[in-house]
């Protein structure tokens, strides 16, 4: 993630494991290790309280710390250093092969968060799609992770509001001394914030987001706590959240939209080419230099290109692979619905269609409930469509966003596969499996590392056929264009911030190379300016699964069991990927 505020924000699910096969049965289980690894998570949530609601831990629902404050990045760092000193006092061969692996993985996580502090990512604390402002949204519209079930569940909110409303007022000031130090916005992405803190200026309470859950308050409440609770949310409205998000809007509609850059890339900003490579890491946990995945990128773009040639001649396209875009985006038989609630009953008849061969290629299934819905409309049309993850404990069901901000212009030709990336078998069975599995420390149930997490979800797009589903050619090329999506990403992120290219470039390779609408491309874009590295994780993961895949096939022959396969994999969890394949490996060679 872009910012070190919103790394510890995406601490919201996955990792688990089995580890190597080839287990010693030298040391017993380490107490004083599984201890250590309990007090990093229990101290983590203290200093990431959304981190715990995501997770369903209620404890600290009432706060929400100022993140951007100097005392916060200080207790941060020491956090880290502390706990990777610690970590040194357990040599190897004092653990067990799951202990070691914990370790591992609890090394790379301090090292890739104290690395952050070496650059500025906190001078750019908001931006369209991945701030904390954004998510808190999503909370204040009722339906997400924070509950609104009790009394005190809305005076908790009320009181994390405040923290949150302090967070957001120094945007501002880290923002000005962005502006002294070079570290600012491009202005394409600043003018994409302005409505969105627009939208929460209205005075309007039935229109206020941050009221919506008092037009939800549980029957069970008395008429007096409704009335209390109704005037206290109202002045918290009125009197804090729309005076805070005036003078910001203000701000960044006059100075700071001035001082914006020009530059598209992170190359724009000071030490630019630093925080690219940190941030390469960071996503694809892997040491990869930007050049080496420009070149893989486009590589990957002349494959599936050809492969794309075979569906425009299947279903008798005469024109060159560019005007069987065009024709796609604006197809109107593959935008059949006009009402948003056929969207998301496609997707639920899509999972209908699939189940029976669910069974085919996994043997273990998540207990944790899955729904579609419609995103929130305040940030529906800047959004994409997301998974979020259930609670631990499994009572909150795990989420799969599509955003529908026009349904007549909704088109379905690849709706297959984003299901099957943010939805089954993608992001639900990978997260809910682990944060079910109880033989993993709590620590491991709550990470996230986008190179395995994202490489998993485009991996199983793959899946498709083996599920029952690409029976339509134009679904089949939903695919083809899905993945096409992630390999233009390594070249069009690449080119942003290590090759100097303009949004307008970026764009322009994108439409000329899948098929992805005109606005979904520009919005797609930005994305990747607003956070430099995050774009490359899915398809440099996919293809190190695929590649561990064959591996195995060509080794095991008869012996391969694709649900055993799964099964390594999945139960590992969000680890980095370098872990992954010494896991895999030692797989292989003990089921030769």
């Amino acid at each position: 993630m872009k910012k070190l505020t919103f790394l510890l924000f995406t601490i919201v699910a996955f990792n688990a494991c089995k580890e190597s096969p080839k287990q010693e049965a030298i040391p017993e289980p380490n107490a004083e290790f599984a201890a250590l690894l309990d007090s990093y998570y229990e101290d983590g949530l203290k200093l990431n309280p959304i981190s715990a609601t995501m997770a369903g831990d209620n404890r600290y629902n009432d706060q929400f710390p100022n993140f951007l404050s100097d005392e916060y990045a200080a207790q941060l760092k020491a956090h880290f250093e502390g706990y990777k000193t610690k970590l040194a006092e357990f040599p190897d061969e004092s653990l067990m092969e799951s202990e070691k692996m914990s370790k591992a993985i609890l090394e790379w996580q301090c090292d890739i968060n104290l690395a952050e502090f070496d650059y500025n990512a906190n001078l750019t604390p908001i931006d369209q799609m991945w701030s904390p402002n954004l998510f808190m949204g999503q909370l204040a519209s009722g339906s997400s992770a924070q509950p609104f079930n009790t009394v005190e569940d809305y005076q908790k909110w009320m009181k994390r509001v405040d923290g949150y409303l302090e967070w957001l007022s120094s945007t501002e000031d880290k923002m000005r001394v962005g502006m002294e130090k070079g570290h600012v916005l491009p202005k394409s992405l600043t003018i994409k914030v302005l409505p969105q803190l627009e939208s929460l200026t209205t005075d309007d309470l039935d229109q206020h987001l941050f009221y919506t859950p008092i037009k939800n308050l549980p029957d069970s409440f008395s008429e007096e706590e409704k009335l209390e609770l109704s005037t206290a949310y109202e002045q918290m409205v009125k009197d804090k959240v729309i005076p805070t998000y005036q003078k910001l809007h203000a701000f960044m509609a006059g100075e700071y939209s001035e001082a914006g850059r020009e530059s598209s890339g992170i190359q724009g900003e000071p030490n630019g080419d630093a925080y690219y490579a940190h941030q390469i890491k960071k996503y694809t946990t892997t040491n990869m230099t930007a050049a080496e995945i420009h070149e893989l990128g486009l590589s990957e773009v002349a494959r599936i290109r050809s492969e794309m040639e075979k569906i425009k001649e299947q279903v008798g396209f005469e024109g060159d692979l560019k005007a069987f875009f065009d024709f796609v985006r604006s197809n109107k038989e593959l935008m059949p619905y006009t009402d948003a609630q056929q969207v998301v009953d496609n997707f639920n008849q899509i999972h209908e269609q699939m189940k029976p061969q669910l069974e085919l290629l996994f043997d273990m299934k998540p207990k944790t409930p899955f729904e579609v819905r419609r995103t929130e409309a305040f940030r529906e049309k800047s959004a994409s469509a997301e998974y979020n993850p259930g609670s631990l404990d499994g009572t909150r069901p795990g989420i799969f966003y599509v955003p529908i901000p026009d349904v007549t212009g909704y088109n379905v030709y690849s709706d297959e596969s984003l299901f099957l990336h943010e939805a089954i078998p993608g992001h639900h069975y990978q997260i809910s499996l682990t944060q079910e599995n109880e033989a993993l420390p709590k620590f491991r149930k709550t990470l996230w590392y986008s190179g395995y997490g994202e490489g998993w979800a485009l991996y199983t797009e793959s899946l498709g056929m083996e599920l029952g589903l690409y029976t339509d050619p134009y679904q089949l090329f939903g695919m083809l264009g899905a993945e096409m999506h992630r390999a233009v990403r390594l070249v069009v992120d690449t080119g942003l911030h290590s090759k100097g290219w303009t949004r307008e470039q970026a764009i322009q390779y994108s439409l000329d190379n899948e098929a992805e609408s005109e606005a979904s491309i520009i919005s797609e874009i930005e994305r990747y300016m607003a956070n430099p590295g995050q774009a490359l994780s899915y398809k440099i993961g996919q293809l190190k699964i695929r590649e561990l895949r064959k591996k195995a096939e060509d080794t095991l022959g008869d012996k391969f069991d694709i649900r055993q396969f799964h099964n390594q994999v999945l139960e590992t969890g969000c680890i980095p990927l370098a872990l992954l394949e010494n896991k895999i490996n030692n797989w292989i060679e003990a089921n030769k």
